[in-house]
């Protein structure tokens, strides 16, 4: 090779190695931007109010839900009455004993209202009758009844940021474009032969804007197709939810679960969203799948509607609440509580453990000590560890029953309201339905991608995989229906993990949960003390140990989150009376934490 080409080779060689640089710079940058931390905590604290002053009474008869303790029922799986292999309301009714047997207060029932059921009732047609399958409307009212009975109360699920587009309003509102329900949904003509803007759905697979022959434009779904989002700035629309919200009050509903309500309205003038390369979910910053959601999602009529909706709870006796199924930073979740007045939503998800968590003691600490900073007293928190919509939570803790008592020793423990989800108590497993045979309409979505990426993400995208039937006992399709075929399959494992079965066993989880229950109610500073944490250098490895206080009563709660045996060191003066123990025991001078050991005690 001459001297000439030699120089070229270099030259090539050295430019490709800037190139390869850049590239790499570029990849670490990307990598960089989706593991980073959010939002910095301290200047998030610096935007709190230093007070607050509730504009609501606060006595007790009115804030009973700050005390309460929730079951969720998805009730398509919960159980079945007819033998038509679909749980339905009258099956609920008949387990209604067991729930308050094990000590929970409220009941929220996912969707039951009318509908095709293309999302299992998160695509209302008819926000008043019931979808035939799951009972009348005379059920429906036999349902609250008994509840109230029990003196526990109801929770309903409530879609107000879409419909189904078999809903009259939206079959009405697509016929034409001067009807009298034309802007009952977000409508816009296209741009440059293609949707309104850029937007993308929640899901980001593919553009939220749905083309309709009909009025030759495009109908906004923030979510699926099928799911058209209503326009909350027409005055008609509004007043028309808030009647439908009156008439369950009027009816004997306690309170709402508001699906993805920070999404219910739409900057008005349809910017497009900036880009960005966040492509994982950074939700306090409202950032994901390469797109900045600014102008479609937590805009500030949100925050107003919040006090709008609050104002009608409040002027119904009894202390009516709603909960919100809501993302983003702790901003966003207090700007909807309402700030220094607390005149928003009662209560909000705080999904930082639903959507995974590390089965660490520093870690639930550190998670429990930011709850306080952003949630303090009168504030609530909320603690969920499952729903309809995510892994079941023992799958998170490699289906150990013993982490399973620690996460729920935690649970019912901690200053805030546990929710569990149907099927946690008895440590049901997350199901292994692949997508092919996926009824989730999530799941359709990536049918398209090659096999190893289904196979990679069937866990994650369909949600059918926590949703699959109760499993009540060993008989034909775990005692859920007399029907062998059930519109979920019944997971393998019915004859081992089922309600009859763990009941039977003094030590089983389930009875872990009826116990924890019971202490939570018997004693009133898990549902209304301070709580404080002990020195962690006072702790040996692994243990996470707090106090809860109301000033007449003291008690301090032990957890192990490990496999392994510690010892915590104790003052040979101290007296206490032991409340609960599970793998524990305790000397003068000790308490001893076998592997997930639990241990609390009363201080005299």
């Amino acid at each position: 090779m001459n001297r000439e080409k030699f120089s070229m080779v270099k030259r090539v060689m050295k430019l490709l190695g800037i190139l390869l640089g850049i590239l790499l710079i570029f990849i670490f940058y990307v990598i960089w931007v989706n593991v980073s931390g959010g939002l910095n905590r301290e200047e998030l604290l610096a935007k709190m109010p230093e007070q607050v002053n509730p504009k609501y009474g606060m006595d007790k008869d009115q804030t009973w839900w700050k005390e309460t303790s929730v079951y969720q029922i998805y009730p398509r799986s919960y159980k079945d009455s007819d033998g038509d292999g679909i749980g339905d309301l009258k099956g609920i009714i008949s387990k209604l004993d067991y729930i308050e047997s094990l000590g929970f207060e409220t009941i929220w029932f996912s969707p039951f209202f009318r509908s095709p059921q293309k999302d299992h009732g998160y695509d209302v047609s008819d926000y008043i009758n019931i979808q035939e399958e799951y009972g009348d409307s005379t059920i429906v009212d036999s349902l609250i009844n008994e509840i109230h009975k029990r003196d526990m109360k109801v929770v309903f699920d409530l879609v107000l940021n879409h419909s189904s587009d078999k809903h009259p309003w939206f079959l009405e509102s697509r016929s034409s474009k001067d009807n009298p329900k034309s802007d009952w949904y977000v409508w816009k003509d296209g741009k440059d032969g293609g949707p309104p803007n850029n937007w993308k759905n929640i899901l980001g697979q593919q553009s939220a804007w749905n083309y309709s022959p009909e009025r030759d434009q495009y109908y906004y779904a923030a979510f699926l197709p099928f799911q058209p989002d209503l326009n909350m700035r027409n005055p008609e629309v509004k007043a028309a939810i808030s009647d439908m919200v009156r008439y369950w009050l009027d009816k004997g509903v306690d309170g709402f679960r508001l699906d993805i309500f920070n999404f219910i309205y739409e900057d008005e003038n349809f910017a497009d969203n900036p880009f960005t390369w966040q492509f994982l979910p950074k939700m306090e910053e409202g950032k994901w799948m390469m797109e900045e959601h600014k102008y479609n999602f937590h805009q500030p009529e949100v925050v107003e509607y919040a006090k709008e909706l609050r104002a009608i709870l409040e002027s119904y006796p009894g202390g009516r609440f709603m909960v919100g199924e809501v993302f983003g930073s702790h901003l966003h979740m207090r700007e909807l509580l309402g700030m220094d007045q607390l005149d928003g939503l009662n209560l909000v998800f705080l999904f930082d453990f639903l959507e995974g968590f590390e089965f660490s003691a520093d870690y639930f600490r550190q998670k429990a000590e930011e709850y306080e900073a952003f949630y303090p007293a009168p504030l609530t928190p909320t603690y969920v560890f499952g729903n309809h919509d995510q892994f079941r939570s023992i799958t998170r803790l490699d289906n150990d029953e013993r982490k399973a008592e620690v996460l729920a020793t935690f649970q019912m423990t901690m200053r805030g309201v546990p929710f569990v989800y149907q099927g946690e108590e008895i440590g049901m497993r997350t199901g292994d339905i692949s997508l092919e045979d996926a009824q989730d309409p999530l799941s359709k979505g990536f049918l398209k991608y090659p096999e190893w990426i289904r196979n990679s993400v069937a866990h994650l995208m369909n949600r059918d995989n926590c949703r699959t039937p109760m499993q009540w006992n060993d008989d034909v399709s775990a005692g859920f229906s007399s029907n062998a075929k059930t519109w979920l399959p019944v997971q393998d494992d019915y004859p081992e993990v089922n309600v009859e079965d763990k009941l039977e066993d003094e030590g089983s989880l389930l009875n872990t949960y009826r116990n924890l229950l019971m202490i939570r109610k018997e004693n009133s500073v898990f549902r209304n003390g301070m709580i404080s944490f002990i020195d962690q250098r006072n702790l040996p490895k692994d243990v996470l140990a707090y106090e809860r206080n109301d000033g007449t009563q003291k008690v301090l709660v032990y957890l192990n989150f490990s496999s392994q045996k510690r010892t915590v060191s104790i003052s040979p003066n101290t007296r206490f009376n032991v409340i609960f123990n599970k793998r524990s025991g305790n000397t003068k001078n000790e308490i001893e934490l076998d592997d997930y050991g639990i241990l609390i005690v009363q201080m005299e």
